[in-house]
């Protein structure tokens, strides 16, 4: 995609407590990402009167910050616009009258979403940029919280609260201490969730999306001093918001707009977001709280960019994601399914053999690892694993967990032991030792048939596998010239040695 025909999509969320405009450029494998994130904390909850219009001082705020970001969008060639309102918007009785004033003074076609219509985004974000085949999504604003139940990535259920941060904030008194106004927002939370007779005893992911759920994940990693970059598909626990609600509550407003990772605008309504997560989470029984990054407005983008599908799926999330990554690094494709060959092909003589522990599952993980070893290359050779672990560990690739990220990233920056445990050594407490004994066999298989394509020809063709009790005989087939791959392979062939307690003979015929 050249400079000049790249395609920008743009969205404006009008939400109760923030307005926010996102552009995304959109990727040669289909998918986006973002190029501008621009936000206005404009509260506009706070300025709905006793008669639910939005008030003078509320609708000046909406304008003028709609200005400010059209200011932004003048410098984009968009192919898709859209600019939406949810909770405040929504339940404002003024709102037709908001619609022309944003028609007359910007040109703009505000579109008011349902509340189904807002649960349904949120779910959409969720499936096209996880690989979660079943969850419970929660997307709580300032003014609503929209909860579904999905299945085979298929919606099940939705429904939209009309309650958010800043309502629940609104039942606080200031003759109460925290502690019972946290009580107060609880019992109220807790008897609207009730009316949902299909959230119960789901024992799946709670998966949280929103501004509120993105400081309670980057709280958390401040408190473990967490080593990898990235909060998209971040996990937490029970205990995890447990701790958190409960060292939020022992602080004044005051303490809480110093805490690390707690934006100071969301001090003061984080505590009913954490009361309302750790209720769900115990409702559902679920098995760990993901956050999602993704969120209205990439559910919105999303259907934009699948219009001509029917369901807005994308099929393979993951395999997509990772394309992005070979595109990015303009690595070399013919290469990688050469060596794909030959790596199942090894992989799989010594999963029949039953050596170290492999299984047939282990194949998915080595197989993503083929697409993207030694990326790092495209910064520096010389220090191309250091590279290469560092941006796989510290990227946000959809459909990865950041456990299954972290042993993509051993697998293909893989250079010899003691480089492995560099690079283990801040995750060690992720990994089993097990485990990291067969992350290493899978990285030292990967260096081994990559060095069978040294010279990026694919001279080797095909080989014959021979195991003994304490030797391997590979007999390579390939063309004339191929020193170069002789001398890598038998450079590299000692690392699977070293694993597998086996010696390795290699011999060439061309």
């Amino acid at each position: 995609m050249t400079a000049t025909n790249k395609r920008f999509n743009a969205i404006i969320d009008i939400g109760s407590n923030t307005m926010r405009l996102v552009i995304y450029l959109q990727e040669e494998t289909g998918r986006f990402r973002k190029v501008e994130n621009v936000k206005a904390v404009a509260r506009l909850r706070n300025h709905l009167d006793t008669e639910l219009n939005l008030t003078e001082q509320g609708t000046t705020i909406l304008i003028n910050t709609l200005k400010d970001f059209s200011e932004v969008l003048s410098i984009y060639p968009l192919e898709h616009f859209a600019c939406v309102a949810t909770a405040t918007i929504r339940q404002a009785n003024n709102k037709k009258a908001l619609i022309n004033q944003v028609k007359a003074e910007l040109g703009w076609d505000m579109r008011i979403l349902t509340d189904q219509e807002e649960a349904f985004y949120g779910f959409l974000a969720v499936v096209n940029s996880t690989s979660l085949k079943e969850g419970i999504t929660v997307d709580m604003g300032g003014g609503s919280t929209e909860i579904t139940y999905f299945n085979d990535r298929k919606l099940i259920h939705a429904h939209s609260f009309p309650f958010g941060t800043l309502t629940l904030r609104s039942l606080y008194n200031d003759d109460r201490t925290d502690e019972e106004n946290a009580e107060i927002v609880k019992g109220f939370v807790k008897k609207q969730l009730s009316c949902l007779d299909w959230l119960a005893d789901r024992h799946v992911p709670l998966i949280a999306i929103g501004g509120s759920a993105r400081n309670i994940a980057q709280i958390d990693q401040n408190d473990k001093a967490y080593p990898m970059a990235g909060l998209h598909q971040y996990q937490m626990y029970g205990e995890d918001l447990d701790r958190i609600a409960t060292h939020l509550k022992s602080l004044s407003l005051e303490q809480r707009q110093k805490v690390e990772g707690l934006s100071k605008d969301r001090a003061d309504i984080i505590i009913p977001a954490i009361e309302t997560f750790l209720l769900l989470y115990q409702i559902v029984q679920a098995n760990g709280l993901i956050l999602s990054q993704k969120g209205l407005r990439e559910g919105i983008n999303y259907q934009l960019l699948l219009a001509d599908q029917k369901d807005y799926l994308f099929p393979n999330v993951l395999e997509d994601s990772i394309q992005e990554l070979v595109i990015d690094y303009d690595l070399n494709m013919k290469q990688i399914l050469h060596v794909q060959f030959l790596t199942r092909k090894l992989f799989n003589k010594l999963v029949e053999k039953h050596l170290n522990m492999l299984t047939k599952k282990d194949w998915l993980l080595l197989k993503h690892a083929t697409y993207v070893f030694n990326l790092g290359e495209y910064i520096d050779a010389e220090s191309n694993a250091q590279h290469t672990f560092y941006l796989i560990a510290n990227r946000t690739i959809d459909g990865l967990m950041h456990k299954d990220k972290l042993k993509i990233a051993l697998v293909a920056s893989f250079k010899n032991k003691m480089v492995f445990k560099q690079f283990i050594k801040p995750f060690k407490t992720w990994l089993t030792k097990q485990e990291q004994k067969k992350l290493q066999l899978l990285g030292a298989l990967l260096k081994f048939t990559y060095s069978l394509d040294a010279t990026k020809r694919q001279v080797i063709k095909d080989f014959d596998l021979k195991i003994k009790r304490k030797q391997m005989k590979l007999t390579l087939y390939g063309k004339s010239n191929v020193s170069a791959e002789i001398y890598k392979s038998e450079k590299q062939k000692k690392h699977i040695e070293k694993v597998l307690g086996k010696d390795i003979v290699l011999n060439f015929k061309t």
